[in-house]
């Protein structure tokens, strides 16, 4: 059955509205979208990226996907593992592949810098342009929440992994505590997109962002998705209290 709304923010659109209502906002918040990441959240965000690197643990030789790679935060921590697992271990260079929908988001992070190990490419979530089992570990961080049709980027990352390919997914969740629950919303729908009216001039894409982050389905429901997207040992941890939560599983 084809998808016949999809959520952007709190209103429901047309699906074939939201790719480019998605695009309009990182287009416009590309150029200082580190630096927004760390005013929202105070940094922390750096912390819960080094902790994804880690898990994801890459290894010499690796194909890794960085799907959403945006700037290429993740993309340059797992290559600065990988070569330390090199130096340790030998091997070859592993190949980490920022994939990315928003050509201004790829421009932003080249613009950082370019690292040997990553390469750069404007793609769909939903239609990765890469054959099926080449890649050895996918992480999408903060990305897909933003995809029209979420099981059809799960099964996009389950079938370019290999067998046994690692699949890890960041992403702002909901604290089960509720008096932290409470102050997170008061925080998100207050201060976030003053900040971005304040630092941007550009309210609007940060109530999307935070109105979408209220959409996203809960810890145990997405853990549900990946497994129905036929990932095993479908699970997750909780990061900040479950202000964010790091979704994993293992490609069969």
């Amino acid at each position: 059955m084809s998808q016949t709304r999809a959520s952007f923010g709190f209103k429901d659109v047309d699906p074939a509205e939201k790719p480019s209502l998605v695009r309009g906002v990182f287009d416009k918040v590309a150029g200082r979208y580190d630096l927004m990441n760390d005013l929202m959240s105070a940094g922390v965000h750096r912390l819960w990226k080094d902790m994804t690197a880690a898990r994801l643990n890459p290894q010499p030789g690796e194909t890794i996907i960085d799907c959403a790679g945006g700037t290429g935060d993740i993309a340059r921590r797992l290559a600065k593992l990988a070569r330390q697992a090199q130096a340790r271990r030998g091997g070859a260079d592993a190949k980490v592949m920022v994939i990315d929908y928003n050509a201004e988001m790829i421009a932003a992070g080249r613009e950082r810098g370019l690292e040997s190990e990553i390469s750069w490419t404007v793609g769909d979530a939903q239609r990765l342009p890469l054959p099926d089992k080449t890649a050895d570990a996918y992480v999408i961080a903060f990305g897909i929440r933003n995809v029209t049709d979420i099981p059809t980027a799960l099964r996009e990352a389950r079938r370019v992994l290999k067998p046994g390919g690692r699949f890890l997914c960041l992403e702002f969740s909901q604290p089960p505590a509720a008096a932290l629950r409470v102050a997170y919303d008061a925080y998100s729908f207050s201060v976030i997109p003053r900040i971005g009216e304040l630092v941007l001039k550009d309210r609007e894409s940060y109530q999307y962002l935070v109105e979408s982050i209220r959409r996203f389905p809960d810890q145990q429901t997405f853990a549900e998705m990946i497994a129905q997207s036929g990932f095993s040992r479908a699970g997750y941890t909780n990061f900040t209290g479950g202000v964010a939560a790091l979704h994993h599983g293992w490609a069969v």
